[in-house]
């Protein structure tokens, strides 16, 4: 089995799990409260859980590339805490204990993507096919979403819902820490960062594109945040919330499979132009529409967009920092878009 196929199964296996997690979610504790009222108690579970990522990760995550397997060591852990935290989930759906699993569950969720990202280069046989081996994982990350929300929400439909799935989503995890232990232990950056890479990451034109992916991230969080709390007041509310993230799963198929096409006919930069273009007439004209369905389009077009700007900018990564270590620079800028 070659590297990139055991890469594919483990991030199939995680990206499964959390789709799980979040129709399970859709029920419970967590998006029931009012989210005003909640504010403070919001703000503090946020701090709490993502201050050490945002610290932490700049600091460690030098050290764990020096080492032979760091990321694979760091992926395995995650996948077999996100075991746990399944199950503590489960048995906290209506109690606050909830909260800070839940918060400590997307940490590692984002978490687990720099860690990947960071692993990408070391499964593939060039540079040359970095871009289409990321366009892949993006279609494979959509089409495990979109397939398994569906026994996710049938689920739902048994006297087991949210506990339930909740196991589904553990056995999910599961699998990935199996398939883990598959992945090459191979060394991300042996070597520091060198001035030249420096300067070439810092560059004008690179720093603009990551911005435009971050404001692009940024957009995929906060719509997904405002449908699961807008649709628990409205009526079938888990249902429309399912749709929204299965519709998104699908929209991110899309945009990985058609943004290598729109890549040979136009420039990176114009890629993440309209990216954003299209994301920003996309919200205009869901707020002039108004209602559920114009909520679950918007949310549609934005991963679509999100799916596309992400090819443009590892693009232009390539291009114009030709001698960064590849794995270094993709966990580098995850961390930022993640934190987004």
């Amino acid at each position: 089995m070659s590297r990139f196929r055991r890469l594919t199964i483990t991030h199939a296996a995680m990206m499964g799990g959390d789709a799980a997690m979040l129709v399970a979610l859709a029920d419970s504790l967590f998006l029931s409260i009012d989210p005003s009222a909640a504010r403070s108690r919001v703000l503090l579970f946020l701090v709490i859980s993502f201050a050490p990522f945002l610290l932490v990760a700049p600091l460690i995550g030098p050290v764990i590339d020096r080492a032979a397997g760091g990321r694979r060591t760091v992926i395995q852990l995650i996948a077999g805490t996100r075991v746990v935290l399944a199950l503590g989930i489960a048995a906290s759906l209506h109690s606050l204990r909830l909260f800070p699993l839940v918060f400590i569950a997307l940490v590692l969720q984002k978490a687990y993507i720099v860690s990947k990202q960071a692993l990408v280069p070391s499964v593939v046989r060039s540079d040359s096919e970095l871009v289409e081996a990321n366009s892949k994982l993006g279609v494979i990350s959509g089409l495990t979403g979109f397939v398994a929300v569906i026994p996710a929400a049938l689920l739902q439909l048994t006297p087991a819902k949210g506990w339930g799935t909740l196991i589904y989503s553990g056995a999910l995890f599961a699998y990935a820490l199996v398939s883990a232990t598959r992945l090459p232990a191979d060394v991300v950056a042996a070597n520091p960062e060198q001035p030249a890479e420096k300067v070439q990451l810092h560059s004008v034109g690179l720093q603009l594109a990551a911005f435009a992916m971050t404001i692009l991230r940024a957009s995929v969080g906060f719509v997904f945040f405002l449908l699961a709390f807008w649709l628990r007041s409205q009526t079938a509310g888990t249902a429309w919330f399912g749709l929204a993230i299965a519709l998104s799963a699908v929209a991110t198929i899309a945009g990985n499979a058609v943004a290598p096409r729109i890549r040979a006919r136009v420039r990176e930069e114009l890629m993440l132009v309209g990216a954003l273009g299209l994301s920003a007439v996309a919200g205009v004209v869901a707020a002039l529409m108004s209602g559920v369905a114009a909520g679950v389009l918007l949310a549609v077009v934005v991963n679509f967009s999100a799916a596309v700007g992400r090819l443009a900018f590892e693009s232009i990564v390539q291009r114009d920092a030709p001698q960064a270590n590849r794995g270094r620079a993709f966990a580098k800028f995850e961390t930022r878009f993640q934190l987004a």
